[in-house]
């Protein structure tokens, strides 16, 4: 299998393996440091402040791990294109910039931990270039067949075609970017073909035994009416044959980590797993907020101070500093949420609700700035305090734009369903909405969030936020 399930997400197989691998190659790099350093190699460098040494080893590897993680080094990489080598290393380096800068915190809050000056250069050298050769080896294999799923596709019609790679005709049945390769189409009766037919096959009348002699790991039913063309008896053969049997939702869900919501169905939601999560779960949950938004609130104290003062200097030491605003929470309910203002005052003069637009007029050369940055952002933490908002989840709507949204988008108020927050799944996975399309596009992947999400989930999304505000990624 290509994907494994935790917590709830699906995360790509090859990236596990990859991440286990590169936090061995940061530990042991330490000890390599130590070795240089020492010209001898010991599991305990003779230094008396060196006390405990593996566990400096493992902080020095968690550190640089999260690092990696906040750039979204362990999910599949985009075109690379002929800058192949130098955007692995600008991101590795950018990963370890973000490892070293916890590292100074943790280090100035607990000295006992701190690495010695040498073995801490010798380590980050050895573990920075071979971290560097790994990903260049790994990277030109993760995309072969050996490291993909084969799947058959029981459908031909509209739904089976949304598989086909059409933007490269040689890759159509390997998809760039996907854990799977396609072994073809099952054409089924009474459906209208819209698959090419050069990639049609006919298994014949034992779909379990054409699987196995082809290798098959998954079939994937792609067929809209499932009650008059769903091959039961067939499909009970596979799956007792341990070959994998999904419906396509499900399916384009577990590829995607978003839910399309022009297949799915009430029904469908209301029987599958998630869409839910415990008392200790939630307390946990809240738990996690109170704490993290603490540490935010002290480590961006000094960018708030500076923030506040710059928004008053350019509104010519008049008008307000922060922008309130009431936005629909969790089940429904409104509050007002906190901003730094990016916009002039009286932004809305008529009164009525706008989108933000891009390159919009509205905004200040300070908003502009924290807008791109996310600092506009933080006076939330106020809003998380007080148990209206969470550290991840759905971004808070208008209410203006909720009531007009419900009528016209299905399954929006699902969203409300969890807390509203700071960061979140959509943002990270599509770029800035302003427009009723973009809300329906972003919602898919709420959805998602809303069914699969977990603490785990959320440190995930939070780390990975890192690399939006990095790369200034989707800010307008």
């Amino acid at each position: 299998m290509a994907t494994v399930k935790i917590f709830n997400h699906h995360f790509r197989t090859p990236f596990i393996f990859l991440l286990v691998f590169e936090f061995l190659v940061l530990f042991v790099s330490v000890y390599i440091g130590a070795y240089l350093r020492f010209e001898q190699l010991v599991w305990q460098p003779p230094q008396e402040n060196l006390m405990n040494f593996p566990l400096r080893a493992l902080i020095f590897s968690l550190a640089m791990l999260f690092g990696m993680i906040a750039m979204g080094q362990y999910q599949i990489p985009g075109p690379l294109g002929k800058y192949y080598l130098p955007a692995i290393t600008v991101r590795v380096f950018i990963s370890f910039a973000l490892g070293l800068l916890g590292l100074v915190i943790l280090y100035y809050l607990m000295p006992d931990i701190l690495l010695g000056r040498g073995i801490f250069a010798y380590s980050l050298s050895v573990s920075l270039g071979i971290i560097i050769l790994v990903r260049l080896i790994f990277l030109h294999t993760v995309d072969g067949r050996s490291l993909r799923r084969k799947i058959l596709v029981y459908g031909a019609g509209e739904l089976a075609e949304n598989l086909i790679d059409d933007t490269d005709p040689a890759r159509a049945l390997v998809p760039k970017n996907a854990s799977y390769v396609i072994h073809g189409f099952v054409p089924v009766s009474e459906d209208n073909i819209s698959v090419p037919e050069q990639y049609l096959v006919k298994p014949g009348d034992d779909l379990a035994e054409y699987c196995s002699a082809y290798e098959i790991d998954e079939v994937v039913l792609a067929i809209a009416d499932r009650r008059k063309k769903m091959p039961v008896d067939s499909l009970l053969d596979c799956k007792l044959s341990n070959i994998n049997v999904i419906d396509f939702v499900g399916f384009w869900e577990r590829e995607k980590s978003m839910i399309r919501l022009d297949m799915m169905n009430p029904s469908w939601m209301i029987f599958c797993e998630g869409c839910k999560q415990g008392t200790i779960g939630s307390f946990f949950g809240r738990l996690f907020d109170i704490l993290i938004s603490f540490v935010l609130l002290v480590v961006m104290l000094p960018f708030l101070i500076v923030t506040a003062i710059l928004i008053f200097i350019e509104s010519g030491f008049k008008g307000p500093i922060f922008y309130r605003q009431t936005r629909v929470g969790l089940n429904g309910k409104n509050f007002e949420l906190l901003k730094f203002r990016s916009m002039v005052v009286n932004a809305e003069k008529d009164g009525s609700p706008q989108w933000a637009a891009k390159n919009d007029m509205r905004i200040t050369r300070v908003g502009s700035f924290i807008r791109k940055v996310r600092i506009d952002e933080l006076p939330q933490i106020l809003n998380i305090f007080n148990g209206d908002m969470s550290l991840v989840g759905p971004r808070p709507e208008r209410p203006e734009f909720v009531s007009e949204l419900e009528q016209k988008i299905p399954f929006y108020s699902t969203r409300h369903r969890v807390k509203p927050g700071l960061a979140g799944w959509a943002q990270l996975k599509y770029p800035y909405g302003a427009s009723e399309q973009d809300t329906y596009n972003k919602l898919q992947y709420d959805l998602y969030y809303v069914k699969n999400h977990s603490l785990i989930m959320d440190v995930l999304v939070l780390l990975q936020t890192v690399e939006v505000i990095v790369l200034g990624k989707g800010a307008r």
